[in-house]
């Protein structure tokens, strides 16, 4: 059986091509840094934009080193689904809605109002 085997290289797992005259793409390196001083480093083509703010492995977001801080002023405040609500509904409507939901449930579970 051993005679019968295949011998040779593993097809996709390796490229027959040299290295030799493989030039990589230009690159350069950027730095953002934290709030509290943490640096991030990071490859860009040398013809990429460059956002001006990048999130570190740690979760927090980092600013551009020599950069301009973002425009955030044309940015809308985040509506919670309360502000939504509050919106459709004033807090006194709220009251009666939940004391009436409450009777409701109560007297499903068989309690006495």
């Amino acid at each position: 059986m051993s005679d019968r085997s295949l011998r040779g290289m593993r097809l996709g797992a390796q490229s027959m091509e040299t290295e030799s005259g493989v030039e990589p793409a230009p690159r350069q390196r950027v730095e953002y840094r934290c709030a509290d001083g943490e640096q991030v480093f990071v490859m860009f083509s040398s013809e990429a934009e460059i956002p001006a703010t990048w999130t570190s492995k740690t979760g927090k977001e980092a600013l551009l080193v020599n950069g301009e801080a973002p425009d955030t002023s044309n940015d809308k405040p985040i509506r919670t689904h309360w502000d939504m609500l509050l919106e459709r509904r004033s807090l006194p409507e709220l009251e009666v809605i939940l004391a009436d939901r409450l009777t409701i449930l109560r007297e499903k579970r068989g309690e006495k109002v």
